[in-house]
């Protein structure tokens, strides 16, 4: 009679069948709930005022309930360093940008808002022609507030937090972290964008309404563009010269405040007397900018927030927040916050930055990898012991494929509560603080 074949030891199953039935069904309702009772605001008051408290507080005990039994938060320390310098330094790009965005809106003054007309922007064009084209109910949806800011930042904390759930491939401060440094490189380059070259806004009335500055422009602005602005004569001879040579107007003196250290900002902040004297009123003021801003920031969040949720989740809900992002930028391009460059541009900005970072977190299965590569080093070994029916070898060998996916396990269980728990009110904290500075467009 032949032996009987002798089993090996299995590796043990990874929960992805598990993680796969919950990522199907938990994460992508509890985001439609999300929008679509915010959108009730809109269409009946009364039970967005009783569903939405309600589903909040489903959702914080939810997560409340499985931190304890959630079994990587070793993990999340380990990622802790990387979220922290990631938001440190999205933080200082908020900062540059900010100061920034006061800058183009106030240097040329108050009369060249006025006067200046909006660029032709044929993507306006379209959409007013399909108003005509199109029935009123398609209209009226292709209108509608559906999704807005804060809306993709919500998403994306949820997204963060269903590691928790074996949802995505955790840590969550891990794609927290690529996240915060994606969006910081985007705000950067989105900077150096607009500080280039001044666009005049989509909505002459921004500056007059928003800002006080003075009807003059910036003595930068007085040297080397006011003289060469419309004469075309004056452009031609500059550029043939290519040194300013016209004469300067009287101008009346700038204002200029004691901000002490901070006074090297009086000159690219312009205050003017009416105002607060605190340079940092004058950066919360910079608000979304009264010049156009190359490329849009609303979208560089919301094409971040799909690709997030594409490349960790994916499944039917991505594909509806991508379509919620083609929604949100032809609502910016008729609403004429932007241009239709500005949203078309930020949208391949942000698919390129976010595959540009995939060295911070990346849904890629990282312990099958070292799964696969630990095996190949071991092959030769492996076909050897098996061909010599060397059971104690082959056991002894995939014990150690087994042990070279497993991660390092280096902290005691009250660090690790500490942290946890410490973690959850710092990202509320932060929720709270980025629904607050993102109502009214704060830096987008």
């Amino acid at each position: 009679m032949p032996k009987p074949k002798t089993k090996g030891p299995t590796l043990p199953r990874r929960p992805a069948a598990r993680r796969r039935s919950l990522a199907v069904g938990g994460l992508g309702l509890a985001a439609a709930a999300y929008v679509g009772v915010d959108y009730l605001r809109h269409l009946r008051p009364s039970w967005h005022g009783r569903l939405q408290p309600a589903l909040w507080a489903a959702l914080a005990l939810a997560t409340a309930a499985r931190a304890p039994f959630y079994r990587r938060w070793d993990a999340e320390l380990r990622a802790a360093p990387r979220f922290l310098a990631a938001m440190a330094f999205m933080l200082s790009a908020f900062l540059c940008e900010a100061i920034s965005v006061r800058f183009v809106s106030t240097v040329l003054g108050l009369q060249w808002h006025r006067s200046t007309a909006p660029l032709p922007d044929t993507g306006q064009w379209v959409l007013l022609a399909l108003n005509e084209k199109f029935p009123q109910i398609v209209v009226d949806l292709l209108r509608a507030h559906i999704i807005t800011l804060h809306h993709y930042l919500m998403l994306f904390i949820m997204l963060g937090f269903s590691a928790l759930f074996d949802c995505i491939k955790g840590p969550g401060l891990g794609i927290a972290a690529r996240y915060m440094f994606t969006m910081a490189v985007g705000r950067l380059l989105r900077t150096i964008t607009f500080l280039a070259t001044i666009l005049p806004s989509a909505r002459p009335w921004c500056a007059e309404a928003r800002y006080q500055m003075p009807d003059y422009p910036h003595s930068w602005a007085q040297k080397y563009y006011a003289p060469y602005a419309s004469d075309p004569d004056a452009i031609r001879r500059v550029i043939q010269e290519d040194i300013p040579y016209a004469f300067v107007e009287e101008y009346p003196a700038e204002y200029r405040p004691n901000w002490g250290h901070m006074s090297f900002l009086v000159d690219i902040l312009r205050p003017t007397a009416g105002e607060e004297s605190s340079w940092y009123h004058f950066l919360k003021k910079a608000s979304g900018g009264c010049s156009d801003l190359m490329y849009s920031g609303h979208m560089l969040v919301a094409v971040l927030t799909a690709m997030a949720w594409t490349e960790a989740y994916g499944g039917w809900i991505s594909v509806v927040i991508w379509f919620l992002v083609l929604h949100s930028a032809q609502r910016e391009i008729r609403e004429r916050h932007h241009y239709s460059v500005d949203c078309i541009v930020a949208i391949y900005v942000g698919i390129l930055l976010w595959r540009m970072t995939g060295f911070i977190w990346s849904a890629t299965d990282t312990i099958r990898a070292r799964r696969l590569a630990k095996l190949d080093k071991v092959q030769d070994r492996l076909f050897r012991a098996a061909k010599d029916s060397d059971i104690d070898e082959i056991r002894v060998l995939l014990n150690e494929v087994e042990l070279a996916s497993q991660e390092k396990k280096g902290f005691s269980q009250r660090v690790i509560l500490s942290f946890s728990s410490a973690m959850i009110v710092f990202t509320l904290l932060c929720v709270l603080l980025a629904f607050t500075l993102t109502s009214d467009g704060l830096f987008f």
